[in-house]
């Protein structure tokens, strides 16, 4: 089976005894994340206590303090530091603050139990990790799987990275596109949106939501002001709450909205926002055309190629800790800005599709500190789209 990188990271954080830290594995759903759990598992020679969510009918807080005290048991009787890994906690109501009671309690005799756990990404950080238990975690972040992932593991080329993207459980119907579309769809898509944010948030119009998934798929890549997408939704809305749902989609890891860059927080969060999926095969599930239709057609390719930029771009700077927008003065545009400390990079990426000249020039005389960086085309300096997905293309301040 193959093993993702994010497993060594598991490993490595579960044998730092002397970390209380409790580790949190959070990504959008059907990335790996309980497969993930047991390969570290598997590497470790510390006694551990794993149990998920998904084995009980109605797992409830008790539930939690029931598995936290076997695992308890079982530091005693081996005298060792001891793991206990709850998969999937999210589907617990309440799960934040019995985890905060239970970890105190264990900080106060020090005992030498290291908790690891995992769940969605939208309910972790923004919901317990972030009211409950400040100060007491790690995350380790699980995206959708790379380029490079799907190609050792898969076989995959760039062509069927692109329309097919980083879902692991999906790759076994590429041979059956349609059947694949449905997959994504019933098992992905609709379980994302149905349980990761409206069965956890108050949602006054669900419809709204997902109406405005469909239209962030369909336009990814693309700039749409939050007026003119009220303009193309059938439900009514205004654009606090387009903001607002866009956010939650965001959290649960499907799609997102770059600013605009601007050197001034205020200036960024009023601009227009560019949609941009996580994952390239969200939006080409959520249209009808076939593979041949979606890459040979240059203009609908280009949006494509430029989406799987992006979605890397948010992937490795959820990981990382840089942020990702894109920038456009009048007809001047730069497809993604990137900042990371001091650092600023200009990104251009030649997808094939016709686009408005001289952005480029113009962004680097505005912010003469910003440097280039060319994806795809043969021009001297370009980088190919294959090494940009691989992370063989290092930005300024890894080098």
């Amino acid at each position: 089976m193959y093993e993702r990188r994010i497993v060594a990271t598991l490993v490595q954080r579960m044998r730092e005894t002397d970390n209380p830290l409790m580790q949190v594995l959070v990504g959008p759903r059907q990335t790996g994340k309980s497969t993930m759990l047991s390969q570290a598992l598997d590497q470790m020679s510390l006694p551990h206590h794993f149990v998920s969510t998904d084995d009980e009918l109605s797992p409830s807080a008790d539930w939690i303090g029931i598995e936290w005290q076997e695992a308890r048991n079982l530091q005693s009787q081996t005298g060792q530091p001891t793991l206990l890994v709850i998969d999937e906690i999210q589907a617990i109501p309440g799960w934040e603050n019995a985890v905060k009671g239970l970890w105190d309690a264990d900080r106060r005799v020090n005992r030498p139990l290291k908790v690891v756990l995992s769940g969605s990404s939208s309910l972790l950080i923004h919901k317990g990790l972030a009211d409950s238990l400040t100060g007491r975690f790690e995350l380790i972040h699980s995206p959708q799987w790379s380029f490079a992932e799907c190609r050792d593991a898969f076989g995959y080329s760039l062509d069927d990275f692109l329309y097919f993207g980083g879902y692991p459980g999906a790759a076994r119907f590429v041979g059956d596109e349609r059947r694949w579309r449905g997959y994504l769809r019933e098992a992905i898509i609709e379980p994302t949106i149905t349980k990761d944010v409206l069965g956890r948030e108050d949602i006054r119009r669900p419809a709204l939501l997902r109406q405005l998934f469909v239209l962030g798929a369909r336009y990814s890549a693309q700039e749409l002001s939050f007026n003119k997408m009220l303009g193309q939704l059938q439900d009514s809305g205004n654009t606090a709450t387009l903001a607002h749902y866009l956010e939650l989609l965001d959290q649960a890891g499907i799609l997102s909205g770059l600013n605009k860059y601007h050197p001034k927080d205020l200036a960024r969060r009023r601009s227009s926002p560019r949609l941009m999926v996580h994952d390239t095969s969200l939006m080409t599930a959520s249209s009808i055309r076939s593979k041949s239709m979606v890459l040979e057609d240059l203009e609908l390719r280009g949006h494509v190629v430029e989406s799987v930029v992006g979605a890397h771009l948010l992937a490795r700077g959820e990981s990382e800790g840089f942020d990702v927008y894109w920038w456009r003065e009048g007809n001047a545009e730069v497809d993604f800005v990137v900042e990371s400390g001091e650092f600023l990079v200009a990104i251009e990426v030649k997808s094939g599709r016709t686009k408005s000249q001289g952005g480029m020039a113009i962004f680097l005389k505005t912010y003469p500190e910003a440097r280039r960086m060319v994806i795809g085309g043969s021009a001297a300096g370009a980088h190919p789209f294959e090494e940009f997905l691989r992370d063989e293309v290092l930005f300024p301040w890894e080098r």
